[in-house]
């Protein structure tokens, strides 16, 4: 396999300067699949279950007149207006593979592209729903924003993830156990990676014991082909240690992860880089309930 063909990728194997076209190109595609997984759902946190109704009480000078309660008001003959708040919403964690094995690629786009807009959609889809985000790097690289609703940080941390390196190693299963504790509440966790490395199951399922977790499985079209053989000879992309293998290596078999964390009650989509995504994310959140009135 061979480094995906980035236009911004240099010799050193980090991002170069992002050109402002490249950049308006990778936002447009972040805000083109976000407007895909929203497709069909109460946008707005102004409308439907977006405020919830709380009490009725005595009108006082300076209220709106659009809050005033018609019903308790003909009633009693006394001006009412309505009291709504508004509904506490998850926290949502990103947790995106930033380790060399995802950028490498036998297709035009890696998966670590992939990865990236796929995080930046759905946060922004998030964010549509008040549901606050953060984002933790599963690699060397340190990124780790707490959740928030703040689309500026959003747009921060998305274009420090479309730096990446060639050599960097794979550490999801240490930020996972690192994450842990400092999450005193419920949260969604959505992991977005290929799973290359093997501690980060049990951790992903002990994690989905307390929290809504759910693990989005990238893979590119060489590792299937790599299951129809029979040894091969590899490299690592994070160490660089060679090593022997066979087509029947669990590590690159998403049926087994799919069936391990099934088991643990988190669910899996697996992504392939050269099929489409934008419909299997759509239906897979939908029925998860995460970007429709039920995501609380």
């Amino acid at each position: 396999m061979t480094p995906a063909s980035h236009p911004q990728s240099n010799n050193t194997g980090t991002l170069g300067a992002v050109e402002p076209l490249d950049a308006r190109k990778f936002m447009i595609a972040v805000k083109r699949l976000a407007d895909s997984l929203s497709y069909g759902t109460d946008r707005s946190p102004f409308l439907g279950s977006g405020l919830e109704f709380a009490q009725s009480r005595i009108y006082e000078p300076g209220d709106p007149v659009k809050l005033i309660d018609w019903r308790v008001t003909a009633r009693t003959g006394k001006l009412f207006v309505k009291e709504y708040e508004t509904p506490k919403r998850m926290p949502v964690y990103l947790v995106v593979d930033t380790s060399a094995s995802m950028v490498i690629s036998s297709y035009r786009k890696s998966k670590y592209e992939i990865a990236v807009q796929v995080a930046g959609a759905l946060a922004l889809a998030c964010l549509d729903r008040i549901s606050p985000v953060g984002i933790l790097g599963a690699g060397s690289k340190a990124l780790h924003v707490p959740p928030s609703l703040s689309k500026d940080r959003v747009m921060q941390w998305l274009h420090m993830l479309r730096t990446y390196r060639h050599d960097e190693s794979t550490e999801l299963g240490k930020r996972l156990v690192e994450l842990g504790p400092s999450l005193p509440n419920r949260v969604m966790l959505i992991v977005i990676s290929d799973l290359h490395d093997p501690s980060s199951l049990p951790i992903i399922k002990r994690l989905g014991q307390r929290h809504d977790c759910c693990v989005l499985q990238m893979r590119d079209p060489a590792e299937e082909q790599l299951r129809r053989t029979g040894f091969y000879r590899g490299r690592e992309a994070e160490s660089g240690r060679v090593f022997i293998g066979h087509g029947r290596s669990r590590l690159l078999d998403p049926t087994a992860a799919k069936e391990a964390l099934r088991r643990a009650g988190v669910d899996h989509l697996l992504l392939e880089t050269d099929q489409p995504i934008a419909i299997r994310l759509r239906q897979f959140f939908a029925a998860r309930g995460l970007l429709g009135k039920g995501a609380r």
